[in-house]
Parts: structure tokens; sequence; C-alpha cells
């Protein structure tokens, strides 16, 4: 099965970011106070640096873009020469604020491969849904491994010829030469199953008396005894 790659033209997005001396538990607070989100930024053969961005420009981000898939071009301190290509491999939220509280970013090679997660988008109604089928998307989201300038925006499966009890795996999903996705087992990605039907038992009519007829039965039985 061929899935459809959203087609996109890689976009750095444009972020700012100062660099901090102090880490901690009470330095990441007091920057929070400050509307600002500490950060840090890997790279393979460089020492972590640590960031602090402002918080206001990246929730914008966050609105227009999503929070999977994002490669920003990474202005440190407005200096053109500490821009860096990076990726944001990681967040961390605060799960009652929503507040974000750390960013992972990590610095990238644009010709070389990097693991990513893309979200996974059905596309038409199948045949089994019409039926009564109901669609289960078992994974909403897929690891993808591809050089920066080849990541999809999403990946749209046709699920128009899925009947109840069809499914589509991960060997079925064609992403052509450039994209891979990782797996050890042919692992369910999307299935039509049939509804459950509850089976109820009702008695049958003829084995409920009446009232009339309970009521002529009781009298009959009782002229007997007399």
């Amino acid at each position: 099965m061929h899935a459809v790659m959203e087609e996109k033209t890689l976009e750095l997005i444009e972020l700012s970011a100062k660099t901090r001396e102090t880490s901690g538990k009470g330095a990441a607070r007091k920057l929070r106070q400050k509307n600002e989100i500490p950060a840090i930024v890997y790279g393979a053969k460089k020492d972590p640096v640590m960031l602090s961005i402002d918080n206001v420009e990246f929730v914008k981000i966050i609105r227009k873009h999503g929070t999977m898939g994002l490669f920003f071009n990474l202005n440190i301190d407005g200096d053109s020469g500490k821009k860096k290509s990076v990726m944001l491999k990681d967040m961390q939220m605060d799960t009652f604020s929503l507040n974000y509280l750390h960013l992972d970013l990590h610095e990238i090679d644009m010709d070389e491969t990097v693991t990513i997660s893309v979200s996974v988008e059905t596309i038409g109604e199948s045949i089994g849904v019409k039926e009564g089928g109901l669609l289960q998307i078992i994974r909403r989201e897929l690891d993808v491994v591809c050089k920066p300038s080849d990541a999809p925006e999403t990946i749209q499966i046709d699920i128009t010829d899925l009947d109840v009890g069809d499914a589509v795996h991960v060997e079925d999903i064609d992403m052509g030469e450039n994209v891979e996705i990782p797996h050890e087992v042919n692992f369910t990605i999307i299935t039509i199953v049939a509804p459950s039907v509850e089976e109820v038992e009702i008695e049958e009519e003829d084995d409920i008396p009446e009232e009339g007829e309970a009521a002529a039965d009781s009298a009959a039985e009782e002229t007997t005894e007399e």
C-alpha cells in the first residue's frame, strides 16, 4: 500500500535564544517567572549548550506549526555566527498549567539522517465503515528515518478499499526510497473492526401467562378444592 506523504519544502523556523550560565531547579524557576523556557542544545561532537527561549515566541510557533517534526534556524544571542540548525527532540510540560518547562534541541547535519515522529492521517471512507464497521487507528504517529529535507509533514493512508476485518500493517506502507519506518515486527497501524453486538435474551410470550389467564387458572384451582 502506498502512503501519501504531504509534500512540503523543509522550513527552518527562525527561533531566538540566549545562553545561560546557571542550571538547577532554582535557576529554571526564575527563568519561567520571567516568561522564559529553559532549554539545552545537544551536538553530536560538541558539549551541550544551555539556553533560554522566550515563551511567547515559542508558543506562537507551536500554535502555527504543531509540535512534531520541527526544525529551527536557532539564533543564539543575536549572533549570526552562532546560528545552528536544530530539531525539537523533546519538551516537558506542566500537565496542570500546560506551561512549557524545558526544551531539548539537537543540532543536525542537513546531509545526515534523523529520526522524527510524523502524524498518521486517513483518506477516504472505507467500505467496512459504510457497512457499520468501526475505524481503529492503532498508531496515530510513526517514527521515520530520513534527511531533514525529506521529512514528511504527515503520512496519509487511503482506507477506501478496507472492509471489515481488514488492516494496514507497517510493511504495507511504501514511503519511497528516501524515508524509512524502522520496525522489528510488522505491527498494525489501522484496522476496521466489526461493531460489538450485545445479545439480549427475550422470553417467548407463550411462556408468560396473561394476567387474565393467570386469574382464571387460580379461580379454577379454588373451585376444584371446594
